[in-house]
């Protein structure tokens, strides 16, 4: 099938300017997120140091912080210091012909410094200004420091995550870190088109703990309905058998089967058709009732013969399944190759960096990676000069310690 990409189309969001005031990942990811869509990003760091993403790893590479890179491609980077009158000044010019803020310091902090979206909002009446924090800006625990691990925690994520019996299990990814910038980028985005209707601007807020909270769709419901807590199920499904992780001759595969249809294909396709009429199984109730034995049944079955066997079979016979991979594995796959998934960009000091590529696909304005991470204060004296500075005020800036130019290689 060939798709209408329109090569050369400006990006979605080509003419918006973020402000991004935030640090290690749900704000930078956010940011990263409007971005690749075209957004001119502003990476507001600290004189000491930057992101402090930029120092975690190991891994490093050519002397940058891989954490870093994944998360701050196709963004400028100013250094501007707070602690300084000037640097907050300088931070309000900027703010003039911004369309969005993103901040995600400790309650109370932008408040105490003059750069709270009140203040901000009179100098830039059409500003998205938008919060991140570990609870929320209203509440009992806001000024609580937030973090992935807490909210997973919190919002209930690791009381049903693992097996049963397992200690508490984090999801292997910051699920409420990602879960917070995406959130943060849909409500900045919905803003953003109010503001095209209307012309106003508004003040919005994304919790750590709430983003985590808000997939937990099956769990929640399910409790509503019956006050039975839920607990950790493996690879299984809350509401559906059988849809798991299977054990095979050399290992698992992950069956997908959750409605009668699917069931009765499966069976017959791995020669088990006596599985369909047998009472514990004739339907999708029954079937949750007696996962254990259905698991059992099945996988007397699939261990007979090698995963890539199997895999074979339920492909031909069209029963959704598919392997675990391992991260090399991942990224060796020719689907993912073929769409694009592994990006790269050359880096001033690192070389060639990959990147993991755009999921969301527009093909009339397609967004791109076109530019690595920044160096720390690489563009501070290009972004003063664009808000207004000459060269003698940014010599002082500097001189005062209110903002930092950065290597530029």
């Amino acid at each position: 099938m060939e798709l209408p990409i329109a090569p050369g189309t400006p990006e979605a969001l080509k003419g918006m300017k973020v402000l991004d005031c935030s640090q290690i990942l749900a704000g930078p990811f956010c940011s990263m997120l409007l971005a690749d869509m075209g957004a001119d990003v502003v990476k507001i760091e600290k004189p000491t140091g930057g992101d402090d993403t930029r120092r975690m790893g190991p891994p490093f590479i050519g002397g940058e912080s891989a954490a870093f890179m994944a998360m701050n491609r196709n963004k400028r980077s100013a250094v501007l210091n707070f602690k300084e009158p000037a640097g907050v000044e300088a931070m309000k010019r900027l703010v003039k012909d911004a369309d969005v803020v993103i901040e995600n310091y400790r309650s109370g902090v932008m408040e105490r410094l003059g750069l709270d979206y009140k203040t901000l909002s009179e100098i830039r009446p059409e500003l998205i200004y938008c919060s991140i924090s570990g609870f929320g800006r209203t509440g009992p625990y806001a000024k609580r420091a937030g973090f992935d691990l807490v909210a997973q925690g919190m919002s209930g994520l690791m009381s049903f995550t693992g097996v049963p019996g397992s200690p508490p299990v984090k999801v292997g990814v910051p699920m409420a870190d990602m879960n917070a910038g995406m959130f943060a980028t849909y409500g900045i985005l919905s803003a953003y088109i109010n503001r095209l209707k209307t012309g106003k601007g508004q003040y919005l807020e994304v919790s750590l703990v709430e983003a985590a909270l808000a997939y937990t769709v099956w769990e929640s419901s399910s409790f509503f309905a019956t006050d039975i807590v839920p607990g950790p199920l493996g690879s299984a499904h809350r509401l559906s058998a059988p849809y798991q992780a299977l054990q095979t001759a050399d290992g698992f595969i992950n069956i997908g089967a959750p409605n009668q249809s699917n069931f009765e294909r499966l069976c017959r396709a791995i020669g088990r058709e006596e599985l369909i009429e047998k009472d514990e199984y004739k339907d999708n109730a029954s079937r949750l009732a007696h996962r254990e034995e259905l698991e059992k049944d099945l996988e007397d079955t699939f261990t007979q013969h090698p995963r890539s066997h199997w895999l074979d079979v339920l492909e031909r016979e069209g029963v959704p399944a598919g392997p675990i991979l391992d991260m090399g594995e991942v990224w060796s796959d020719p689907q993912l190759i073929d769409r694009g998934m592994d990006a790269t960009v050359d880096h001033p000091t690192a070389g060639e960096v990959h990147n993991i590529g755009l999921a969301a696909k527009l093909y009339g304005t397609p967004g791109k990676i076109y530019g690595p991470s920044p160096l720390l204060g690489e563009h501070t004296e290009e972004v003063l000069q664009e808000a207004g500075y000459g060269a003698d005020e940014i010599a002082k800036l500097t001189a005062s310690g209110a903002a930092s130019a950065g290597k530029t290689s």
